[in-house]
Order: structure tokens, then sequence, then C-alpha cells
């Protein structure tokens, strides 16, 4: 997890809870937007490496 990505899940949990707490559901939902985007990206990095490693340990294979 990047600490970019923590810090833009972090943001959206405090906007969704501010949003739930005044009961401005447009900003709890831009709040879990935020976050989910933000946990996504944390999936796209995170099967890069893996890709990543996997095509380097089929490499050393056939060395």
């Amino acid at each position: 997890m990047s600490l970019e990505n923590a810090v833009d899940q972090a943001k959206g949990a405090v906007k969704e809870g501010f949003g739930k707490v005044t009961g401005d559901s447009k900003t709890e939902l831009e709040g879990a937007v935020e976050k989910t985007v933000a946990k996504a990206k944390d999936v796209v990095e995170d099967a890069k490496g893996a890709v990543e490693g996997a095509v380097e340990g089929l490499k050393n294979a056939f060395k």
C-alpha cells in the first residue's frame, strides 16, 4: 500500500463519516467513492507487482 493511497483512503473515510454525521448524503457518497478509488489503486498496484514478480521468476527459471 502506497502512502498516497493510504492518505486518500483516510481522507475518504473522514469525508464519508462527516457526511453521515451531518446528514449530507452527497459528501458521504463522495467520501465513499474516494475511499473505494484509493483501495482499487492499491489492488492494481499489488496485481502489477505480482505479475512483475512472476515474470522475473520465469526469466530466472530459463537462465
